[in-house]
């Protein structure tokens, strides 16, 4: 029985912090983004993590900023094992180094392959027919370190990123529950990335990206609208 503190901001996060409170684990923490103004009224709005572990009774933290030592001081407090990461922003090592155990972070692609913020839209724009979600822990550089587990995801030829991101959510909730349950127990790999030379990376998807290139293929523009849509 591992003490967790999970750190999560999207829908994205949302089914695997629930497959942790049904654990035997305990959650002794959830550290999601602070409140922010959105739609017409802006009006405040809070994490989809942050909606579930209110539900659920959970300890919330929201730090403007992941190096003050207030929040530092009640991290450290929690005296967790194991610092749990999806679809967080990037930790600076202090936090990241806290815990005995590490910090794991499942990633929605296949590692090495789709570094970045947006690994589900990049793997369907470009054609991918195959991606996947891995679990590895945490170092210096971003979505680089060493390999717990990874499980692979069938992308069909007429899929939307949209539902591509729910069946990941799922195949995510069980493949970090594994890895929980693993690193309990003491026996777990710890695999090195693959150093290649034609990675492809997944960087942010923003305003500009979303420009159709009409001169391309057909092929390549059915793609990018795939990997772009969310329904």
């Amino acid at each position: 029985k591992l003490r967790i503190v999970f750190m999560g901001t999207p829908e994205f996060a949302v089914p695997m912090l629930e497959t942790l409170v049904n654990s035997e684990h305990e959650l002794v923490g959830v550290i999601t983004a602070p409140d922010k103004p959105a739609g017409r009224g802006m009006k405040l709005t809070e994490s989809d993590v942050k909606v579930f572990a209110k539900q659920n009774n959970l300890h919330i933290l929201q730090p403007e900023k992941l190096k003050n030592e207030a929040f530092l001081n009640e991290l450290r407090s929690l005296h967790a094992d194991l610092f749990v990461v999806v679809a967080f922003r990037m930790l600076p090592e202090v936090v990241w180094n806290m815990p005995p155990m590490g910090t794991i972070n499942l990633h929605a692609s296949l590692l090495p392959q789709y570094r970045g913020a947006a690994p589900i839209n990049w793997a369907v724009i470009n054609g991918e027919q195959e991606t996947g979600v891995t679990t590895f822990f945490i170092q210096q550089e971003i979505d680089t370190g060493k390999i717990i587990f990874a499980d692979k995801q069938p992308i069909r030829p007429d899929e939307t990123v949209g539902e591509l991101y729910a069946e990941l959510m799922q195949l995510g909730a069980k493949t970090l529950r594994r890895t929980v349950d693993a690193i309990a127990a003491g026996d777990y790999p710890q695999t090195p990335q693959d150093h290649i030379t034609d990675i492809k990376h997944a960087p942010k998807i923003f305003k500009e990206t979303c420009k159709i290139n009409w001169s391309q293929p057909v092929d390549t523009v059915y793609n990018f609208v795939r990997g772009l849509a969310l329904s």
